[in-house]
């Protein structure tokens, strides 16, 4: 099964309740508007279901995940905002046809473990958070009630990059290099220090190789951090980043936890050349169903 983990697709539905906002996240039109973002002119295609459905039959996919676009900021708004939001994502996520699955997305402005758990129940593979929302031990513990209804439920979760912190004079490509990045840094060593103790079963994704912080394991020797030992249930997913990132990952955790990943429409699929055909059944159908499953 070639798995794809990391897709976003807007519902007409939701599409229709961002342009009836006055206040970000909002669509005019089809222009985006985030805080900490420049505007950002969103193609139509890019949400067309008929369109969306034959690009993964292009890609060969027989399993498309789709999320909630996290920078949007969605989970922070306070309830009575995010809940219609949320509730027409996630309706008109689990609608869409084969080859597409859902992550599902809390309210992180007053969390309800219960939510999650309907979500699960009605088919999400799992829980998405914004990397922003566990970048230290507060947001591990206050993220925790949820993350222990994905672990009764032997479910994964997947960390995404969160909204921006604006940067005047910035320039367009800026919060995807720099804000994303360093989140993922962040929440990737936080789960070491506070989240993996506190869940020791869970397994959890992260978007766009963890941003690379498991480079840095001889500096989390040299400093004092550990060993740096591979958690087998860790993964990594490789949107926007290619084979010079990927092997160097690859060299650092081992090929067993890199999953395929594109971040479509936002980015194309890249398939890493790892040098064997060997290296592309893990990414983009074992390391996969281990993630979504967990182990054999």
């Amino acid at each position: 099964m070639l798995t794809d983990v990391h897709q976003h697709i807007w519902p007409p539905a939701f599409t229709e309740l961002l342009r009836s906002r006055t206040s970000p996240p909002y669509l005019d039109g089809w222009t985006l508007h985030l805080n900490g973002e420049p505007p950002y002119d969103v193609d139509p295609a890019d949400h067309d279901l008929a369109a969306r459905t034959r690009l993964a039959a292009v890609d060969g996919l027989d399993l498309a995940l789709v999320s909630l676009s996290s920078p949007l900021g969605i989970e922070y708004l306070p309830p009575a905002e995010a809940a219609p939001l949320l509730d027409a994502f996630h309706d008109g996520a689990l609608a869409l046809p084969a080859p597409f699955g859902v992550w599902a997305s809390p309210c992180l402005s007053a969390p309800d473990p219960e939510a999650v758990d309907r979500e699960l129940r009605r088919g999400c593979v799992g829980l998405q958070l914004p990397a922003t929302a566990v970048v230290d031990a507060g947001g591990w513990e206050r993220c925790a009630p949820l993350l222990d209804v994905l672990t009764h439920h032997d479910k994964p979760l997947f960390v995404h990059p969160g909204p921006a912190s604006a940067t005047p004079g910035a320039p367009p490509w800026w919060p995807a290099l720099v804000p994303y990045v360093q989140q993922l840094h962040a929440s990737w060593f936080a789960f070491r220090a506070h989240g993996r103790p506190r869940h020791p079963r869970l397994r959890v994704c992260f978007a766009a190789l963890a941003g690379l912080a498991p480079l840095h394991g001889e500096r989390l020797t040299a400093r004092g951090g550990g060993r740096g030992e591979i958690d087998f249930d860790v993964f990594y997913e490789t949107s926007s980043y290619g084979t010079k990132a990927a092997d160097g990952l690859v060299r650092a955790v081992g090929i067993d936890v890199v999953v395929s990943g594109s971040d479509r429409p936002y980015a194309p699929l890249v398939v890493p050349d790892l040098g064997a055909p060997a290296a592309v059944h893990a990414l983009r159908t074992a390391n996969p169903a281990r993630l979504l499953n967990g182990r054999t």
